[in-house]
């Protein structure tokens, strides 16, 4: 009898994920969402086939060009190609942008999920220090804690997952007081089955949803926080290529030349719209309730 029922509660979610999943390609957002970061990702694998030039090779000679066939958005106040310059940032900002949210989703996923489930004074200690990250800005931690570190990706990844983690904390336990309420999870339980294989195998697959749709808004914001440390001389160590930086050493030229701080400032709005089609289209899809 206890077989029948675990059997019938999975039987009740398939159906549910196999309707959200169906219909992705329909989904002009989602679709959008990945051309545009497709593109992005594809141009910055491919700089150095798409480009001969070299990122950090100074030509003094030829600083400060105005656009033209040879360089097609000129070149900087060292003669570096600015087209290529681009290109190349694309590499460390989607690089540090994507993997600096892995940890948070990781570490923040785990004690939220634990956090929700067992409750008691797990549950309450989890809870007040992420209250205790919630009460400062999420800049404002950044910046402080790259600058204690020191400039550098390595800081970078530091400073955003120690501040981060407690966005996915929160949602997964807010995930799992539902979850565990559920029929289903009661179902397992009455199988015989451990805590660990109903959190792994049953309820995480389930609750993950908002958790992935959290994380493409969350890229944005790391995206947003690598550009403002380089503009801020606390990002990625000069002559690398990034785009903060980038948007500094053009904004003096401004009025003669410029597409050197104008063109790296439209990649990172380029970017965060790419991205936020990507995260409302995986909401549609992954919510079944919200698609028309």
């Amino acid at each position: 009898m206890t077989a029948a029922v675990v059997r019938a509660s999975r039987a009740m979610r398939r159906p549910v994920r196999s309707r959200a999943l169906k219909p992705w390609y329909r989904n002009g957002t989602l679709v959008a969402g990945l051309v545009i970061v497709g593109l992005l990702v594809l141009v910055a694998v491919l700089a150095p086939v798409l480009t001969p030039y070299d990122p950090i090779k100074q030509d003094l000679e030829h600083a400060l060009q105005s656009p033209s066939a040879a360089h097609w958005l000129g070149t900087d106040k060292y003669g570096r190609d600015v087209l290529t310059r681009l290109m190349y940032g694309a590499r460390i900002d989607l690089r540090v942008g994507f993997l600096a949210v892995l940890i948070p989703f990781v570490v923040g996923g785990v004690l939220g999920s634990l956090a929700g489930y067992f409750g008691g004074w797990f549950d309450t200690v989890v809870m007040r220090l992420v209250d205790v990250f919630f009460a400062f800005p999420f800049y404002v931690l950044v910046i402080v804690l790259v600058f204690v570190l020191g400039a550098g990706e390595s800081s970078i990844y530091l400073a955003i997952a120690t501040v981060s983690w407690v966005s996915y904390a929160k949602i997964m336990r807010g995930e799992l007081l539902v979850a565990k309420k559920q029929d289903w999870v009661t179902a397992a339980r009455l199988g015989g089955m451990s805590h660990g294989r109903i959190l792994v195998r049953h309820i995480a697959p389930n609750v993950l949803s908002q958790a992935l749709i959290y994380a493409m808004s969350d890229i944005v914001m790391d995206i947003m926080a690598i550009v403002t440390l380089g503009y801020l001389g606390l990002g990625i160590a000069p002559p690398t290529p990034e785009w903060g930086s980038m948007i500094l050493d053009g904004q003096e030229f401004i009025t003669t030349q410029w597409q050197q701080a104008t063109i790296p400032g439209l990649a990172v709005v380029v970017t965060s719209l790419g991205l936020s089609f990507l995260g409302d289209g995986l909401s549609d899809l992954l919510n079944p309730e919200r698609r028309r």
